[in-house]
């Protein structure tokens, strides 16, 4: 059976171009192409596709309005995203949505093909600069520093409440330990460490952190 694709683009000529490549291709099967997202709700109710390709900017209703539709409608339908942006806001708030991929309209045909293969396999196209650009969304995991397997737990412990401004009266209050036990920790994380002072001791440990 073919899988049928409807495409959204108000540029009349990429949408006739991308219109011949879905005709053209073995397997697929041209369900509708249109200048906007107007109807879409209907247009999915009644054509019924697997994929759509979906420009972002549009009169009336735009691409990121008309993918939400479908998604709460029809969760099952794999909606690409082919723009002109890459900007992170149009890029987050596709992915957000729940757009299946994202590619730039400068995109070659054939690699279209080749999406609209790998979404239905269960991949998410991007076209590369969208794909270091959705890396940059999520936060950075701290780096790990080897420095802190050199420590116990109980010192790294002593050694997170020292840099992050504890004396050593209320460290001992925190981990429950006397005072005497605390300065023995910390002069061993510094003979381990091979450091003079606290903040030494963090930069090492603690590269992220800002001292």
């Amino acid at each position: 059976m073919a899988i049928g694709i409807v495409i959204y683009e108000d540029n009349i000529f990429l949408r006739n171009s991308i219109a011949d490549l879905i005709k053209s291709s073995a397997g697929f099967e041209l369900k509708g192409a249109y200048e906007n997202c107007d109807h879409v709700s209907l247009d999915m109710e009644t054509l019924k596709p697997e994929v759509v390709l979906m420009d972002i900017e549009m009169a009336g209703t735009n691409g990121l309005q008309g993918l939400r539709i479908i998604k709460k409608k029809y969760p099952h339908i794999h909606v690409i995203m082919l723009t002109v942006f890459e900007d992170n806001d149009s890029v987050f708030e596709a992915i957000r949505a729940g757009a299946s991929g994202y590619l730039l309209k400068k995109t070659p045909h054939e690699k279209i093909h080749d999406a609209i293969l790998d979404v239905l396999n269960g991949g998410a196209p991007m076209t590369s600069s969208i794909a270091r650009k959705v890396l940059d969304l999520f936060p950075k995991t701290p780096s790990r520093s080897e420095e802190l397997d050199k420590l116990a737990p109980r010192e790294q412990e002593v050694l997170n409440l020292l840099v992050t401004g504890h004396s050593y009266k209320m460290i001992a209050e925190k981990c429950g330990i006397t005072l005497e036990t605390v300065r023995s920790h910390i002069k061993h994380i510094y003979e381990k460490l091979q450091v003079h002072s606290a903040t030494e001791a963090g930069s090492k440990v603690f590269p992220d952190r800002k001292y």
